[in-house]
């Protein structure tokens, strides 16, 4: 391989992966060279440029830690992260659509009872939410595993907060033999994604806003169904139609309805207003349409 020049690179390329033994791996990296080869050529890409871009990538991975994902992040705001959702979860009519993973979910959440309050203390107006889990043909699912996540009144999850030392506003719950769930939380509000990294610097330079609309993080997982990742938004929530990382779904969007002080679903007396949620989630089965398992 010598005298290589613009036009011989990608070739060579391709060739010095000829003996990779995982057909896959060998598929997706020689598709990544020709895709990349090909957007330097046509943008033009500079050495200045180049260098740059390293940076940034560079940078990206020195803001993520264990409790914040900044390539997730880069990955939702550049819609690489719907595609792939997309590409991967197509729904037959009847199921509840997918969405992105989003960079705040944590693994191992505290778990907790059916009717419980998962908020743990967060701020907020209390949220009552009301579920069922289903599969295409209406049969409950029962001991479905119902991870929940969402931040709190100021737009912050917990692991945003250095001075928490427990969980708040996530929790993992199971169904009934009906299906059912329910448990508190606090009202969702629109929050901005972090801006104080890379990605926030992307999009100050782009010119695109950071706002989410509000929303719910649910991930359900049953065995001999597709593991369902998601959100419920808030109808009438400003930043619908241009969620900064395009996660948005018509059929995502649930209505938070609030009520005046009074007895709640739970049957507690509420001395301020809440809000109650009703939302029935319908699982695809496993090796259906476009089944899989991702996390971003």
């Amino acid at each position: 391989m010598r005298n290589i020049n613009e036009n011989t690179i990608t070739p060579a390329v391709l060739e010095s992966l000829a003996d990779c033994p995982d057909p896959r791996l060998k598929e997706v990296l020689s598709a990544l060279v020709r895709h990349l080869h090909d957007f330097a050529r046509e943008a033009k890409l500079t050495e200045a440029e180049w260098m740059a871009g390293i940076q940034f990538l560079t940078a990206t991975g020195q803001k993520c830690d264990d409790k914040r994902q900044e390539f997730i992040l880069l990955s939702d705001t550049l819609g690489l992260s719907t595609l792939n959702v997309a590409l991967n979860h197509s729904k037959s009519s009847q199921a509840t659509e997918a969405t992105v993973f989003g960079p705040f979910h944590v693994a191992d959440a505290p778990e907790f009872e059916l009717g419980d309050d998962i908020s743990g203390g967060a701020a907020g107006e209390p949220l009552f939410v009301r579920a069922t889990v289903r599969g295409p043909d209406g049969e409950p699912v029962a001991n479905a595993v119902v991870d929940v996540w969402q931040a709190d009144a100021e737009g912050l999850y917990d692991v945003q907060r250095a001075d928490l030392a427990a969980a708040q506003g996530r929790g993992v719950l199971r169904t009934d033999a009906e299906g059912r769930l329910h448990f508190r939380g606090v009202m969702p509000v629109a929050y901005p994604i972090p801006t104080d990294g890379p990605v926030g610097r992307m999009l100050d330079a782009t010119r695109r806003h950071p706002w989410r609309p509000a929303h719910v993080h649910f991930m359900i997982v049953a065995p001999g169904y597709e593991t369902l990742i998601t959100h419920v938004f808030s109808d009438g929530d400003r930043y619908l139609d241009s969620d900064a990382v395009f996660g948005v779904r018509s059929s995502l969007i649930g209505d938070f309805v609030r009520h005046s002080a009074g007895v709640a679903p739970d049957g507690s007396e509420q001395a301020a207003p809440f809000h109650v949620l009703d939302f029935d989630f319908v699982l695809e089965y496993a090796g259906e349409v476009g089944a899989g398992i991702g996390e971003g």
